[in-house]
């Protein structure tokens, strides 16, 4: 899930709220070294979020609506012992996030809302297990219609993604990440959205560090250190980088209309490497 929050201050006036996407609230504690009690706790709220998405992606078909998906997500994370993580989390009104095509990020579910076939779909869950979460997110080309551009996208996303894994271990940074998926995006000719970005992740949906896909000397850069748990998540437009929000106060869309994909992963830093909590493959 990427950077819920609070809206913006009331005070504010309706066109800037129109205008911005939603704030980061994280929790104060700083950055956090979980415990292996506390990573084995997490391996298990996020398998449950894994197991969920591997079912979005096999249910998703044309003629479902983004509500037939969101009523599944949350009666199986419920029957798994976890709560949804987004449901209510200032004041969303449904367990999965469900972004379709030029949608960038939190994309409410509505039983109105049909799914074609060639649809790029953005199925973004979380859930909360034993006072720890998983988060993870899928993007998934509808139907055998999805055209070569959405198939693009997607499978960069992706692969842009692993790249950005790939960098994770103690010793390196965030910044190494963010280069590379950065490189690996803009190689094929694709935009990151810049403001949106990963976070840490545990005891509290949001928590610090700031997990940035593209080099800026305006986040602080960060070593990584075992036991630091993160929400890595590119997010890639085919066109401008530059978004904004509809009257929802949630569905944030691609100012030019054109395609965005997004995958995400919880990880556990480890000495050596990571170890992808959200890992679909079991």
């Amino acid at each position: 899930m990427n950077l819920f929050a609070d809206l913006l201050a009331s005070s504010k006036p309706k066109s800037a709220v129109l205008e911005t996407g939603p704030r980061i609230q994280k929790s104060r504690r700083g950055v956090e070294i979980k415990s292996a009690r506390e990573i084995q706790t997490m391996r298990q709220a996020s398998r449950i979020v894994a197991t969920v998405l591997r079912e979005m992606l096999e249910l998703a078909a044309p003629g479902m609506t983004t509500g037939d998906l969101d009523r599944h997500a949350e009666s199986r994370i419920r029957a798994m012992g976890a709560t949804p993580s987004f449901k209510g989390y200032h004041g969303f009104p449904a367990s999965i996030c469900a972004s379709i095509n030029n949608e960038v990020v939190h994309g409410i579910p509505s039983s109105k809302r049909v799914i074609q076939a060639g649809d790029l779909l953005k199925v973004d869950t979380g859930a909360y297990f034993d006072g720890y979460h998983g988060d993870s997110c899928v993007t998934i080309c509808v139907g055998e219609q999805s055209g070569e551009d959405a198939q693009r996208i997607a499978r960069v996303a992706q692969e842009s993604l692993m790249r950005g894994l790939a960098q994770i271990k103690a010793g390196n940074t965030l910044l190494d990440i963010a280069a590379a998926v950065q490189d690996h995006v803009e190689a094929h000719g694709f935009a990151i959205v810049e403001d949106y970005t990963g976070h840490g992740v545990g005891r509290n949906l949001h928590e610090e560090p700031s997990v940035f896909n593209y080099r800026t000397r305006d986040l602080p850069n960060m070593t990584l250190r075992p036991g630091m748990t993160l929400a890595v998540e590119p997010i890639l437009n085919a066109g401008s980088k530059a978004c904004r929000t509809l009257k929802d106060r949630w569905t944030v869309v691609t100012v030019d209309g054109s395609l965005s994909a997004q995958w995400e992963h919880t990880i556990a830093v480890t000495s050596d490497g990571c170890e992808i909590l959200t890992d679909r493959d079991f």
